[in-house]
């Protein structure tokens, strides 16, 4: 169990230190995770930037789901 003198110790920390104390805390608990995360590594994040195939499909049913007729 944590004592509430840590918590009390926490909440008086400035901003700077209260996100060193979760960066730190973060990574203690990736390392617990084993594999999942691993510390310092790079992940890729898929982005839409230069996705023109991704485009090109979006255009196609844009201009597939055109009425007919132009709204009066």
């Amino acid at each position: 169990m944590i004592d509430s003198h840590l918590f009390q110790e926490l909440s008086q920390l400035d901003r700077a230190d209260k996100l060193r104390i979760m960066q730190f805390l973060v990574i203690e608990l990736a390392k617990e995770e084993g594999t999942l995360l691993k510390p310092n590594a790079q992940y890729p994040i898929w982005s839409p930037y230069n996705s023109y195939e991704a485009a090109g499909s979006l255009m196609k049913l844009l201009n597939d789901d055109k009425p007919e007729k132009p709204y009066a």
